[in-house]
C-alpha cells in the first residue's frame, strides 16, 4: 500500500514554482526569486523534484519520531510520581523534585506531558482583567488627570522629591506641576491653584485612591469632602473620579516618563541641588514641554469653567479646621496657641466657634462667621504648624516657651524613666491580687 504524504501550503507553492521551471515557463533568477531561497537551494529542490517528484519537497525529518523524545515507561513513572507522592507540586517544583530522584526533565517538556495527560496545574492562575484603550476626551476641560511622581530628580545631589502635577486629557497640556518633599494636599491644591489662574476649573479630575482626596477607610455616611482636597474640590464643583488602575491614567503616567529623561537632565545641567531650585527649573520646563507635546482636541472649543465672580480661591484652596475658642479666647491647632481680640462690643468668645484657616501663601487666619479675627505668619506646611507660636494678632513670633510648645520635662525627670517591671507572679499568690 503505497503511503499518502500530504504537503503543506509552502511545500505546495515550492512544488508550483519548481514545476514551472523544470517547464521552461519561468528562469533559474525567476525561480530562486519565487522561492525565496539561494540558488544552491533552489537546484537542490528542483533535483530532489526530479527524483521523487512532489514528495521530494517535504523535510526528510517528516512522520519521525525526535531522537530526545522521552521514553513511554518514563513518561508513565513521571505521571504516577506527579499524581501521587509530589500530588500539588507546580510544574517547575515538580522538576527540581524529580532531578533529586534522578529524573532530569525541563519545564517545559514535563508541561506538556502533564497537559497532555489531563493534569492541570495546581495553581489557578486569574485571566488577566480586559482593559479597553479610552479615548481622549473631546474638549480640552472636560478631564485632568493628577498624580506625583516620587523619582531622584536630583540624582544624588539632593534630597529625593515628588513631582505633583496635572494633565489635560483631551490635548496632553501640563496644566499645572510642583515639586514637593511629599506627595501631599498642599501639592495638589498648589496644582489646582495654577491649572484655575491659567486655564479655568475643570469638569472633573482623574485621580488614583490616595487618601489625600478621599478617606483610606471612610467612616459610615463618610464622603471625599471629609479630606482638605476632597472640600476644595467639591467648593469648586470639579467632580472626583478615581482610577481603578495606575494604567488607566496612562496619559500622566507616560509624561512623567518624558519628565524623567527630559527634566533630569536639564535639572543636572543646571546643577540644582535643592527643591526651590528644583521649582524654578520646572517653571521654564512645562511651557517647552505643552508646545512639544500638546495636541489638538477632537472638539476646538474648550470646556474650561472661570472661576464664579465673587469666589475667593485662596479661601477655597486653603486648609481650614473647626475649633471650639477657650475660657481664655484662645485657639489652639496642633501645638500652637492664638489669642483672639474681643468681639463686638468687647465680648469674649470663649466657647463658640471659629474657622483656623492657613492659606497656601503662609497667612494663618482665624474667622468668625466670615468676620476676620486674627491673622498671623506661618509656613504653609500644615505638619510645621507647631513652629509657629504667636500669642498676639499680627505680633511677632515669639520664643518658644513653656507656655506657647508645652512643658518638656528633663531627661532625668522621672516622667522619662523606665517603668518597673511588673513583680514575678508566683503560685501561692492569691489570682485577685
Amino acid at each position: 500500500m503505497r503511503e499518502t504524504l500530504t504537503l503543506n501550503a509552502k511545500e505546495q507553492q515550492r512544488s508550483e514554482v519548481v514545476s514551472r521551471w523544470l517547464a521552461g515557463i519561468v528562469t533559474t533568477g525567476e525561480a530562486v526569486l519565487l522561492l525565496g531561497c539561494s540558488e544552491r537551494t533552489a537546484w537542490r529542490l528542483r533535483a530532489a523534484m526530479v527524483r521523487e517528484g512532489a514528495a521530494g519537497l517535504a523535510h526528510g525529518n517528516r512522520g519521525r519520531s525526535s531522537p530526545r523524545r522521552l521514553p513511554g515507561e518514563a513518561a508513565d513513572r513521571i505521571v504516577a510520581l506527579a499524581t501521587i507522592e509530589y500530588r500539588g507540586f507546580n510544574d517547575t517544583h515538580l522538576a527540581e523534585a524529580l532531578a533529586e530522584e534522578g529524573v532530569v526533565i525541563s519545564r517545559s517538556a514535563l508541561r506538556r506531558l502533564l497537559r497532555s495527560r489531563g493534569i492541570a496545574s495546581p495553581r489557578r492562575r486569574r485571566a488577566p482583567r480586559y482593559r479597553s484603550r479610552r479615548e481622549r476626551m473631546a474638549q480640552a476641560g472636560l478631564m485632568v488627570q493628577v498624580d506625583g511622581s516620587r523619582h531622584d530628580w536630583l540624582e544624588g545631589r539632593g534630597p529625593w522629591l515628588t513631582l505633583v502635577g496635572g494633565i489635560d486629557d483631551a490635548t496632553g497640556v501640563i496644566t499645572g506641576a510642583v515639586f514637593r518633599e511629599a506627595e501631599d494636599g498642599v501639592g495638589y491644591l498648589l496644582v489646582l491653584r495654577q491649572t484655575a489662574r491659567r486655564y479655568g476649573l475643570p469638569a472633573s479630575i482623574y485621580r488614583d485612591g490616595s487618601s489625600v482626596f478621599a478617606p483610606s477607610r471612610p467612616a459610615a455616611g463618610q464622603r471625599d469632602e471629609a479630606t482638605q482636597v476632597g472640600r476644595a474640590l467639591a467648593e469648586l464643583g470639579i467632580t472626583s473620579i478615581p482610577a481603578g488602575s495606575a494604567q488607566a491614567k496612562g496619559r500622566i503616567e507616560r509624561a512623567w516618563g518624558t519628565f524623567q529623561d527630559r527634566l533630569v537632565s536639564e535639572l543636572r545641567q543646571r546643577g540644582v541641588t535643592d527643591l526651590a531650585g528644583a521649582n524654578a527649573v520646572l517653571d521654564a520646563f512645562v511651557p517647552r514641554f505643552n508646545r512639544r507635546f500638546a495636541v489638538p482636541a477632537a472638539n476646538p472649543a474648550p470646556a474650561w469653567r472661570p472661576v464664579p465672580a465673587g469666589l475667593d480661591l485662596a479661601h477655597v484652596l486653603a486648609f481650614r479646621w473647626r475649633r471650639a475658642v477657650g475660657s481664655d479666647s484662645c485657639v489652639r491647632l496642633d501645638g500652637m496657641v492664638l489669642q483672639l481680640p474681643p468681639g463686638p462690643g468687647g465680648r469674649s468668645l470663649a466657647g463658640s466657634r471659629v474657622e483656623v484657616e492657613l492659606r497656601l501663601d503662609g497667612r494663618l487666619l482665624v474667622l468668625a462667621q466670615g468676620r476676620l479675627l486674627a491673622a498671623v505668619a506661618a509656613p504653609p506646611e500644615p505638619q510645621r504648624l507647631r513652629e509657629v507660636q504667636a500669642l498676639q494678632p499680627g505680633g511677632p513670633v515669639p520664643e518658644p516657651t513653656s507656655r506657647n510648645v508645652g512643658y518638656r520635662p528633663a531627661a532625668d525627670h522621672p516622667w522619662r524613666r523606665p517603668a518597673l517591671a511588673p513583680r514575678e507572679r508566683r503560685l501561692t499568690d492569691s489570682l485577685s491580687r
